[in-house]
């Protein structure tokens, strides 16, 4: 199965342009721009083992009252000039783009694969965050500079989990274990709300098949991620504080929407005391059982909305991100999202107390709708290659039965259902009578067409 007709069908861009690559090449030829020092600490960084558009790197230090954090950020604006070919493409792409087969970048590989990649035993230019916590997780002192910057390692979230279990973690990140459930608990006390749902993944199987896989997040993954989200969530604050930049913004979910949720765990029998908030309820189940699946896949209803807000001068009304639970900003991927090289540069220029170059200033208040389109075209393409895998998959199975778990039940009532087969990892249609929220069911394939990517379910005789 190719996936390269959806490609197309979502004008998913292609090649770079020659005028792009010349871009591209002219600015490593030039080198970074900026003076900087080096900063002489064994930075890591942690990502999927194929990456190589290397956004963070991050080194981690106990001190006598807390943690002391660098967090190095890729320096993209160091190299792409405002205006020019491959800062346009970049405009016109927002967001690095994955298929299961390939990857769209939002830079050339040149740039975001190489010479502004944290590349292990390769001085970088880059941004880096300091952050100084007390024993509970809470910034004391935040710092934001220019450095240059060296990996000495090229982890993988796996490997380093196999290094924490074993008590046995690379020096520069042992620290996280501590500070990584710290910054949990600390998010939940906010009333952040992290849903705790496998990846839906396709991979390549042995025989050179397309299979689907459902992933649970590591714990190391987890704990990463609260690093990025401490970085988003300082580099709004900077931002609210001075009166300019760019914000991820998700509006609370309102009453009607948590009482509903509320009702749908008593269906499935949930206990959610009434003084616990939806992201506390959340934190307890891990949907190893169906009506826990059913619940978790309901609650993700809480969570959509997602926007950015560019300000500058007022204030906006909506500054919180109701998965995070406080003000956010991305920040810590600008080889993959436009928008965080212009909130670097916001935030660096308030930290270094000075004007935000006009190259960013200027451009805030498009960003919102350059982003907006970038990830509707991800999400489409992330949901048609699903769909694609699917019906491949029971393309040859119609008529055989499955088991499976009712995790949605449609506006029309108890007659359609959303179910998913966990066996084969398929989330599909289902149609039939009496169908009832967290239920097991026997289900017979319907239909199942790669070409209009469709698959009907029925439950079965």
């Amino acid at each position: 199965m190719s996936f390269d007709a959806i490609r197309t069908e979502l004008e998913v861009p292609q090649a770079f342009s020659a005028g792009v690559l010349a871009d591209a090449q002219d600015s490593l030829s030039r080198g970074p721009r900026g003076e900087r020092e080096p900063l002489a600490l064994p930075f890591v960084t942690i990502d999927p083992p194929q990456s190589m558009d290397l956004d963070q790197a991050l080194h981690i230090e106990r001190t006598a009252d807390g943690y002391l954090v660098h967090y190095a950020i890729a320096d993209v604006a160091a190299f792409v000039r405002p205006g020019a070919a491959m800062d346009n493409e970049a405009w016109a792409r927002g967001v690095t783009l994955y298929s299961p087969d390939t990857r769209t970048p939002l830079y050339p590989p040149q740039l975001s694969e190489d010479g502004a990649s944290l590349l292990p035993d390769k001085d970088r230019p880059a941004l880096v965050w300091v952050f100084t916590l007390d024993e509970a997780g809470e910034p004391t002192a935040v710092e934001f500079t220019r450095r240059l910057v060296r990996s000495v390692a090229k982890l993988d979230y796996a490997g380093v989990q196999v290094d924490f279990d074993k008590s046995a973690a690379h020096p520069s990140i042992g620290p996280l274990a501590e500070l990584g459930p710290i910054l949990v608990q600390q998010a939940r006390g906010r009333g952040a709300i992290e849903l705790p749902i496998p990846d839906q993944e396709v991979v390549l199987a042995a025989d050179g098949s397309w299979r689907l896989s459902f992933r649970a997040q590591l714990p190391v993954e987890r704990w990463n991620a609260q690093i990025s989200l401490l970085t988003g969530r300082c580099a709004a604050q900077m931002m609210l504080a001075a009166g300019i930049g760019l914000l991820r913004t998700l509006p609370v979910a309102d009453q009607h929407a948590v009482a509903g949720l509320r009702r749908v765990a008593i269906s499935l029998g949930i206990d959610w005391p009434a003084e616990v908030s939806p992201g506390q309820i959340l934190s307890t189940v891990d949907g190893s059982t169906p009506r826990e699946a059913a619940f978790i896949d309901e609650a993700a209803g809480l969570l959509r909305g997602s926007g950015y807000t560019a300000f500058e001068g007022l204030v906006p009304n909506q500054t919180e991100h109701a998965g995070v639970g406080a003000p956010y900003a991305h920040v810590t991927a600008p080889l993959r999202r436009l928008a965080d090289r212009y909130v670097n540069e916001v935030c660096l220029s308030i930290q270094e107390r000075r004007e935000v170059q006009d190259w960013a200033a200027h451009r805030l208040p498009d960003l919102p709708a350059a982003m907006t389109a970038g990830n509707r075209r991800d999400n489409g393409l992330e949901r048609a290659c699903l769909d694609a895998t699917e019906a491949a998959i029971l393309s040859n199975r119609l008529g055989e039965v499955f088991e499976g778990v009712v995790v949605e039940i449609d506006d029309s009532g108890a007659k359609s259902a959303t179910v998913v087969l966990s066996d084969l990892a398929v989330r599909a249609k289902c149609s039939g009578t009496a169908l009832e929220l967290g239920m097991t069911v026997r289900v017979m394939v319907a239909e199942a067409d790669v070409a209009t990517r469709t698959v009907r379910l029925v439950v079965a005789p």
